[in-house]
């Protein structure tokens, strides 16, 4: 059961982790046809946050909660990442994961993905919420 879970807490990481990316590539791609969607206050501003969450972590040399929790639960499971893993749970930690290279190396990824997200808000800024207009109060919001 808690090796599933762990599957579940990857599979989240991963999605996570594509949302960053695939969010960027989406804006650098749209910003040059001025598309709509991409200029959205909600999908800009969650997504400045999700990469500043990493680039925090990073600098900070905080680990992050998604692979502790991973970890812990095929812990409880009585799993290792090479063997007793389901497919999709190594499949998955195999993406996120890249054996062997520094941690400075994934810090200044981080913080470099980070600049090309504020880079980008600079550059293609997401339009403001608007407030809904109101008619005054005692007037006649349908005039005859």
């Amino acid at each position: 059961m808690y090796g599933y879970l762990a599957d579940g807490v990857v599979l989240f990481h991963v999605l996570y982790v594509a949302y960053v990316l695939v969010g960027q590539l989406l804006i650098i791609a749209a910003a040059p046809f001025k598309r709509f969607w991409a200029r959205n206050p909600w999908f800009r501003f969650t997504h400045l946050a999700a990469i500043g969450i990493v680039a925090v972590e990073a600098v900070m040399g905080w680990r992050c909660p998604l692979s502790t929790w991973e970890e812990k639960l095929r812990l409880l499971d009585g799993q290792t990442f090479d063997s007793s893993a389901t497919f999709l749970g190594r499949l998955l930690h195999n993406l996120l994961f890249i054996d062997g290279m520094p941690e400075v190396f994934f810090t200044v990824l981080y913080i470099a993905m980070m600049v090309l997200v504020v880079q980008g808000l600079v550059m293609y800024p997401p339009r403001w919420f608007r407030a809904i207009k109101r008619a005054p109060r005692g007037s006649d919001p349908m005039p005859a």
